[in-house]
């Protein structure tokens, strides 16, 4: 039998988050772990919401997808994906699925879901929208930046705006969300699973929210479950980055380091509780499937984009920075009927490019040959392959500002290769946090060239020609492609 498929997929959640080691309160992320499976080592290709949902969406790397930042700016590389390149949704659809989406789309800026498949219930960033300023709106700032004192959790940027980067407010609804922006995608999906449940047909639901994306803006309740003498600074929050590209420097040195420690330790209290909120609402969403009679034929995913900082190394948000926290994301899996032993966790490196075969699998369809992922299957089963990849490979192009930036992480060590700087790497056996760069210690030279040529074979089996250019200005990696091919 074809199962359903439930997936609730945040916007900008770190994977350490729905830990039992974390203190960030998620009861309904730790009762789907303790009935399914957990994927501590998931990663996003970018850690950026476009390219990374269209990678989910498609099984595909940005360089075959061709997403590579934000689709609704006028600084977007490409607005919409490649001629030719299908979605998961699409094969499930022909295999007799019915899709239905709500939440947040930003795959394409010039298709809806509905052009993928999906049945429309509420679409946040579809096609057409616009993240970017007129020429009034920068006039209007002019007023706003005159005799500004910073308020607390506030950054000072003159000319672009000041930026609140966390607050609350009173919630006036009973669950303390109803009045929230998210809630309309949440109360869509639970309204429509009773009439999914109903068909014949197999279906697919994405849930998708906008938090816990900053600013991290929640209501006072789920604050007040944090007691902020009880939260810690991230144990990266003291690196200099004086070892590190002038980039990650000057975003710390120009922003974050107006806030005070206190306000670096509230702004993760406000991270935890908007993390806290989101996984109340996928509560919501789980108690919907029980009541439709569905859940034990239902594969429920909860999972997220891309990553957040919030202080760690002293940065927030995501972006050109390589470490771990906007690259790691929460992946848990539950499917009654399909789960062998659950309550594991995994520790083998996985990526969102895995999804789309896995859920063509499951639909019985013949998975395309082209995908950049592997079918979870088998992880599902626990029956992990013997030949998994044993490396996480990232693609980088930049947010609205351009960065050539490759990434290359094993169990053992991390290569990072900035097009724009000096290189990274890390041993992350003795250095986990990713706070010692290594890359100019000639005793690191052979794991460093190892790497390096690793990187190489990637791109060329995912076409990733931006990096293969010879020219003497732009040929900057210690080893060239000829040295791996």
């Amino acid at each position: 039998m074809q199962p359903n498929i439930l997936i609730f997929m945040t916007d900008q959640e770190r994977g350490d988050v729905v830990l039992p080691e974390s203190p960030c309160i998620t009861p309904n992320a730790a009762r789907l772990a303790q009935e399914g499976v957990t994927f501590r080592e998931a990663y996003c290709p970018t850690a950026h919401c476009c390219p990374s949902r269209a990678t989910f969406m498609t099984g595909l790397y940005p360089s075959k997808h061709g997403i590579f930042n934000n689709v609704s700016t006028p600084t977007a590389i490409n607005t919409g994906l490649a001629e030719g390149v299908i979605t998961f949704s699409e094969v499930l659809r022909d295999g007799g699925y019915h899709l239905a989406f709500s939440g947040k789309w930003h795959v394409t800026n010039e298709e809806n879901p509905s052009d993928r498949g999906w049945e429309e219930l509420v679409v946040t960033a579809g096609a057409g929208s616009y993240m970017h300023r007129s020429t009034a709106d920068w006039q209007a700032l002019k007023q706003a930046d005159e005799d500004h004192q910073r308020k607390h959790g506030e950054v000072i940027r003159p000319g672009w705006g000041n930026y609140q980067l966390f607050d609350s407010y009173e919630s006036t609804g009973e669950k303390g969300y109803e009045d929230h922006s998210d809630y309309p995608a949440i109360a869509a999906a639970c309204e429509a699973l009773p009439r999914l449940a109903s068909s014949d047909q197999p279906w697919v639901l994405y849930v998708g929210p906008l938090g816990p994306h900053d600013p991290f803006i929640v209501p006072k309740q789920f604050v007040d479950m944090y007691d902020l003498d009880d939260i810690e600074l991230p144990a990266s929050y003291h690196d200099t980055l004086k070892d590190k590209p002038a980039i990650y420097q000057r975003m710390r040195q120009q922003y974050w380091n107006q806030l005070t420690e206190t306000e670096v330790r509230d702004a993760l209290r406000h991270y935890y509780a908007y993390c806290t909120m989101e996984d109340a609402m996928f509560g919501e969403v789980l108690d919907a499937l029980e009541a439709s009679g569905q859940a034990d034929n239902t594969l429920v995913i909860f999972m997220s984009d891309h990553g957040e900082y919030c202080g760690a190394h002293g940065l927030y948000m995501k972006g050109v920075p390589a470490f771990k926290e906007a690259y790691n994301v929460p992946v848990i899996m539950r499917g009654p009927q399909l789960i062998q032993n659950p309550g594991r966790d995994v520790d083998h490196f996985i990526s969102l490019a895995d999804f789309a075969p896995t859920f063509i699998e499951l639909a019985g369809q013949p998975i395309p040959d082209a995908t950049t992922g592997h079918s979870l299957v088998p992880f599902l089963q626990d029956d992990a392959p013997s030949d998994w990849r044993d490396a996480h490979y990232t693609q980088f192009n930049g947010v609205e500002l351009y960065y050539t930036q490759r990434a290359v992480t094993t169990k053992e060590y991390k290569y990072v290769y900035n097009g724009f700087d000096f290189d990274e790497l890390y041993d992350l056996k003795n250095d986990p946090l990713e706070m010692n760069n290594l890359a100019t210690d000639t005793a690191y030279d052979e794991i460093k060239h190892e790497l390096v040529q690793k990187m190489w074979r990637f791109a060329a089996e995912e076409k990733d020609d931006r990096l293969f250019n010879p020219y003497g200005t732009v040929a900057l990696a210690p080893w060239g492609p000829g040295d791996a091919l």
